[in-house]
Formats: structure tokens, sequence, C-alpha cells
């Protein structure tokens, strides 16, 4: 069967470097009996090595051509289940529940989809042990970025309070085939185990959209709509600060008061 070749819609670009793919499976030491999921798979680059690992092996594909491939390469190995569907729609809870664990994911992310699945992942954090993706070199900054520094942002804040982020390797465009026009990197995030209870309140998602939609003014400002001056200095931070200098534990206190959960 000849090889699919990449789709721009789906924002396709396959990893063959050996040497990166080596590299990558080492990064995320798959075990037997782990539940491992396996996002665009594609052309099945670490599929052989993941599933020769663990015995088990989730893959979700959203090209038909390719999960085809997919199905006729691993039609001998029970171990191997395809499910044909886009990520953003799968309910991690219930999968982690029918494999009886929670879930290892791993994936070549598309860059067109990586912020909304990594946002959409956050409300499944107890169904899943950790995450191995491969992402827009920017879009990993941005997840690791500091406070008050250059990449820091929306994205890290809603990250940090779910999971631990590592960037581990930088991936040149020459692994890829078609090469991308960006540098891509891998990131490990580990869902944490005590996560605060107010990264689940809807508005710390509102508070830190707020904020970081009118980054450069001062929080009474940017966060008028929900909290007044006051408000924001009873959570314990300077209404005159912006938004990226507050850690995601600060923006956690004003959700708190936004939500009027006593402290």
């Amino acid at each position: 069967m000849s090889a699919p070749l990449a789709r721009k819609r789906f924002g396709q670009h396959f990893l063959h470097d050996p040497l990166v793919i080596d590299r990558i499976v080492t990064l995320i030491r798959p075990r037997p009996g782990e539940h491992i999921v396996e996002i665009g798979p594609g052309r099945g680059a670490l599929t052989d090595a993941l599933l020769t690992a663990s015995g088990e092996l989730d893959a979700i594909e959203i090209d038909r051509d390719l999960a085809a491939r997919l199905r006729s390469q691993y039609i001998a190995q029970p171990g191997f289940r395809l499910q044909e569907r886009d990520a953003l729609t799968i309910d991690w809870s219930a999968l982690a529940r029918e494999r009886g664990g929670a879930l290892r994911l791993v994936g070549n992310l598309p860059y067109n989809i990586s912020t909304p699945l990594l946002f959409s992942l956050l409300p499944h954090a107890d169904a899943l042990l950790d995450m191995h993706f491969m992402l827009q070199r920017e879009v990993v900054d941005r997840i690791t970025a500091a406070p008050d520094s250059e990449h820091y942002g929306r994205l890290g804040v809603m990250l940090a309070p779910f999971l631990h982020s590592e960037r581990l390797l930088d991936v040149g465009p020459g692994a890829f085939q078609p090469p991308p026009r960006v540098q891509s990197a891998v990131v490990r995030m580990t869902v944490r185990s005590d996560v605060p209870d107010w990264a689940r309140l809807p508005e710390f998602g509102r508070v830190v959209a707020a904020a970081f939609n009118q980054r450069r003014k001062q929080l009474r400002n940017a966060l008028s709509a929900l909290l007044d001056a006051d408000q924001i200095t009873a959570a314990g931070v300077d209404p005159a600060a912006r938004a990226e200098t507050l850690d995601a534990a600060q923006f956690g206190a004003l959700a708190r008061q936004a939500a009027g959960v006593i402290h």
C-alpha cells in the first residue's frame, strides 16, 4: 500500500527521521500494561514502538485513508484499537474507564488543533497520567513560560494548575515530510495530583481570558466587568498590576473572589 500524501486541511507533517523517533520513544518510556493513546498516528512512525512496548494502543486518526492503512497494517495485532474520528470529540474520561486506568497520550499534533485540544483535555485531567506532544515550538514556549517573560500568557496560566510541563526536545523541519515552515518541540505534561479547586471554577477561565485580552491594561481596568479594585485587593492582588506579572495561583485567588468563594 502506497503512503498517503499529507493533506493541508489536516495540517499534516509526517515524522520520518528515525533518530528523532527513537529519541521520542525513549523519552516517553512506554511500559507493558500502560493505556497509551496515540493522537494522529499518521503513517505510524511512533506506533510500532509504542504498541510493542505497551502491548496495547488506542490510535485516534481522522484521515480515513491513513486510518485504512493503519487498520490493514495492524489487523493481526489484538492490542491495537483504531478510532477513526476527530480527537476533539473524544470523551477521555469514558475511554479511561473502558481501559481500566489513566491514559498516557502521545501525538505529533497538527498545529491548527493543538491549543483547542489542550483546553479540551483539562476537564478530563483525572483520567490522564501524562502527555507527550510534538507541537510548534512557539506553543511549547507559551506552555512552559514563567510569569513576566516574553511568551507568558493565557495558555500557560490555564494549563499550570493541572499540568507540570517541561520541554524535552527541539525538532527541526527536516525531521518531517513535508517539512513545516516552523520549528517544533516535544513537551512532557504530567498531570498534577493536587489540582486546586479554583482551577475548576468557570470564573478561573473568565478571569484569565479577560486579563490577557487586555494584557497591557492594569487589572482594575482589564477585569472591570468581573471585579472591582476592592475585590482585586481582597484577593491579595495589586489592582495596578498587569496580567503577565501574575502566577496561576494569583489568578485562582481572583477567580475565587469573582465566584464569591469565602477565603
